[in-house]
């Protein structure tokens, strides 16, 4: 016999809502109905669920869920490859967030202020500053670090939690445009990268269209920013490096 969805919903720690959501969507339509005509869950079901929330806790968005699940090519294995892959990243992403914190509370104990900088290397989701040579390389010149220094020196802490508070949302609207497939290219995606743009001129430096064009494609290119973007969402930094080239494009035209 099947399970009910309360048993489900008990068993998962997801709410009945959520699973009659699921159902009417068709992301997870239990395959069977009692003769009352109540949902009952077979064990082909409960993996399903099993694998969307797997995805959903590395981030993924239901249509990008659906579509997987629904691919003939990936098979079982496949999935369980592919999630044991992003799990471990992400688990190699926090070991990196948790030594970042034992750091701060070990400088917060003995009473030592750890540097802007340090800060930013530890935390900033715009860590250029910490590859300054990088940057300096890739942009051939250095006024953009200077004035990054300069500014960031003066900032306390609450210009740094404003900051970050400024950044998130950023950060989470190209995350959710790139996971509802709006085209990178396209003027939402070139407005948020405008937003982002805007943000590093703010807080940084004079970020113009052609440096923006230059951070996008290091985003990709080095390994160090790579894993700091796509922290947000995996495949961000090539979204992002396409969205900035396309602004870049529209504000240079």
């Amino acid at each position: 016999m099947g399970l009910t969805v309360g048993e489900v919903a008990r068993t998962s720690g997801q709410t009945v809502r959520t699973l009659h959501h699921y159902d009417r969507i068709g992301l997870l339509v239990p395959a069977e109905r009692t003769a009352s005509g109540y949902r009952s869950y077979g064990e082909a079901d409960l993996e399903r669920l099993r694998q969307i929330l797997t995805y959903r806790e590395l981030g993924f968005g239901l249509d990008e869920i659906a579509a997987l699940l629904d691919d003939p090519e990936i098979d079982t294995r496949a999935h369980l490859a592919r999630q044991h892959r992003l799990v471990t990243e992400r688990i190699d992403r926090l070991r990196a967030v948790a030594h970042a914190l034992e750091i701060l509370m070990e400088a917060d104990t003995v009473g030592l202020n750890l540097t802007p900088e340090e800060r930013l290397e530890l935390f900033g989701d715009f860590d250029v500053d910490a590859h300054a040579a990088e940057a300096e390389r890739r942009w051939g010149h250095t006024d953009a670090w200077t004035q990054s220094q300069r500014r960031v020196n003066r900032y306390t802490k609450q210009d740094w939690d404003r900051l970050n508070a400024e950044a998130a949302p950023i950060h989470r609207d190209l995350a959710q445009a790139m996971a509802d497939g709006v085209p990178a290219d396209s003027p939402t995606a070139m407005d948020l990268a405008e937003r982002h743009r805007a943000h590093i001129t703010r807080w940084f430096y004079d970020c113009t269209p052609q440096v923006h064009r230059g951070l996008g494609q290091l985003y990709v290119d080095d390994a160090r920013f790579t894993a700091t973007v796509d922290a947000h969402r995996e495949g961000l930094s090539g979204y992002l490096r396409d969205a900035f080239a396309a602004n870049a494009d529209r504000l240079e035209g």
